[in-house]
């Protein structure tokens, strides 16, 4: 599954130890996910749509 999670947090201008921290998560998780190596949780994609202050399917693309 592809995600806009980079693009959508560089331009609110935050860090992925940002992000990670709002989200309850280290920042390792969030370099996986950005880069396709892990899908997150239900839980952790609902979390980082709030944190990142958009919709689930605006995240994620799934191919």
């Amino acid at each position: 599954m592809k995600n806009k999670i980079k693009a959508i947090r560089k331009k609110l201008g935050m860090t992925q130890e940002q992000l990670a921290k709002e989200c309850g998560v280290v920042r390792q998780t969030i370099n996986c996910i950005e880069n396709d190596k892990y899908d997150p949780t239900l839980e952790l994609a609902f979390k980082l749509s709030k944190t990142l202050k958009v919709k689930v399917d605006e995240l994620f693309i799934y191919e």
